[in-house]
């Protein structure tokens, strides 16, 4: 017997409660950020940087799951020399990069081992504690699951039948993500420079002296455009915690405890087995214009440009990997509206199927029925990137609800959730 399951809604929220997936987010350091010009002024940029990230809001599609450290430098785990790191490659070029990014997932990988990130992460979900023991408090809180229904399970010591169980590992433990982030400034100058010297080059071709001067003038209006401020580059490197039957049931079997039942040996499992793992998913990068406007701070610039960045590259990894893609309920119909946009990548025309969480009593599981599609209504799409005042993030919708609106679909109902088609 399957039935739909109903989103849970709390009353001051108008979104309704579902399953996310867990993210831990951690900076990879390259000191410093900032590598080109005055030393000082360089330094000031740098640190502006590092406080901006600390300041970015942790992404409201994911639960946060982070551990105690929050980055890491990368000279700290991978002698290699910035004279060194050049000669690998350009970044600005994809393939010439790649062995440059390389080294900087060999250092994450390090980082991941040398930090025990796994059996962290593992620890966090089952809330375990100095002696050793765990509960379910944590897989209750997210998942909704009945925590006495599992504890009878786990009680019993039998993993023949536990379908609540292995359903919360499928749904809730299986999909934890760690993402590392690199951030680059590369002045606007140089580069502006260079393509117009490309530009001056090119016209220099063309006979008519007329046409000519017109090509030059054009090139002069790029470069006094593009030459002020930076380029913010950003990396994020993916991996994924490995969850699987066989992992949980020897979990399950041999190292769980809770406070009726402490074992020595048990503890002493947990913290020596090396079945935890996190397994690397892939990278995508996202660049962007730093430009220092007048009216606006060095410091309220950098800032929105860090996190923004940031944002799309989060973007660009749920579109690149379907295990990544967040999904959004519908907190309105009539017409269909969901909390997301600009800062989710919503554009006009995208698609998104609308899937409902189906309970399955037989066999303990959830699963998502597709029962339509839903097209992003490109005049009602919610400006949410970040800004420094989230207050100013106005738009959206019409009326008070701040959301993007869709069209299409039948019978859809509030709970129901989106994810977006490739």
């Amino acid at each position: 017997v399957a039935f739909p399951l109903s989103a849970q809604k709390n009353e001051e929220n108008p979104e309704p409660t579902y399953r996310r997936s867990s993210l831990y987010p951690i900076l990879l350091e390259t000191d410093p950020v900032f590598s080109e010009g005055d030393a000082a002024d360089e330094a000031e940029l740098h640190k502006i940087v590092m406080e901006s990230y600390g300041k970015a809001p942790f992404p409201s599609k994911y639960n946060d799951h982070r551990l105690e450290y929050v980055s890491f430098r990368f000279k700290d785990y991978l002698n290699v020399s910035p004279e060194e790191l050049k000669e690998l490659g350009d970044e600005a070029d994809e393939k010439k990069g790649r062995k440059k990014d390389e080294k900087y997932i060999e250092a994450c990988e390090k980082f991941l081992k040398d930090k025990d990130i796994a059996r962290g992460l593992v620890a966090k979900w089952f809330n375990r504690k100095e002696d050793g023991t765990f509960d379910m408090s944590l897989i209750h809180e997210r998942g909704s699951y009945d925590a006495s229904a599992l504890s009878v399970q786990l009680a019993s010591g039998s993993i023949r039948g536990m379908g609540m169980l292995a359903d919360a590992g499928e749904e809730l433990i299986k999909n934890t993500f760690v993402v590392f982030n690199r951030m680059r400034f590369v002045k606007n100058e140089p580069i502006a420079r260079a393509t117009r010297d490309i530009a001056y080059a090119a016209a220099n071709e063309i006979n008519n002296q007329l046409a000519q001067m017109a090509a030059k003038s054009a090139a002069d209006v790029l470069y006094n455009t593009t030459k002020d401020g930076y380029s913010v580059w950003t990396v994020s490197y993916l991996y994924q915690l490995e969850w699987n039957d066989d992992i949980a049931n020897e979990f399950y079997m041999n190292m769980w405890m809770d406070e009726t039942s402490i074992d020595p040996e048990r503890k002493a499992l947990f913290e020596s087995t090396d079945i935890f793992k996190l397994n690397y998913v892939g990278y995508e990068k996202s660049k962007s214009l730093v430009l220092f406007s007048v009216g606006k701070s060095r410091e309220e610039i950098l800032q929105v440009a860090t996190i923004r960045n940031i944002d799309r590259t989060y973007v660009k990894l749920q579109k690149s990997y379907d295990v990544f893609k967040t999904k959004s309920p519908i907190v309105s119909v009539d017409p269909v509206v969901a909390k997301i946009g600009t800062k989710e990548g919503v554009s006009g025309g995208d698609k998104y199927d609308v899937l409902e969480m189906v309970f399955d009593e037989k066999t303990g599981r959830t699963r998502y029925d597709k029962v339509g599609q839903v097209k992003v209504d490109k005049k009602q799409i919610w400006e949410n990137e970040y800004v420094i005042s989230i207050e100013d993030t106005e738009g959206g919708t019409e009326g008070n609800l701040k959301g993007t609106a869709f069209k299409g679909g039948k019978k859809l109902e509030v709970g129901m959730l989106l994810r977006q088609v490739k």
